[in-house]
């Protein structure tokens, strides 16, 4: 996989929304290759109390979530 690939894969799913009136979800996306050759995407929440958390983290979870760490590249995405 190419760079322009991952890009394309975190633009995927870069999505800006209201969640509630004190949330928002999908201003940043992020898409992380694996060793393996796998792909994780993640956006971000920011919410008024702080409790959100960042596109990378999402994407991290999902990835380790599927037993995997070795990360090779990181793309993130701001909505502009």
């Amino acid at each position: 996989m190419d760079f322009q690939e991952l890009y394309d894969k975190a633009a995927s799913v870069l999505n800006p929304r209201e969640l509630s009136e004190h949330a928002q979800a999908g201003t940043v996306a992020a898409a992380i290759l694996t060793e393996s050759g796998n792909v994780y995407t993640g956006v971000c929440i920011d919410t008024a109390c702080s409790m959100g958390f960042c596109a990378e983290h999402a994407a991290a979870a999902a990835m380790v979530t599927q037993g995997e760490n070795h990360v090779v590249w990181v793309v993130n995405l701001l909505f502009a």
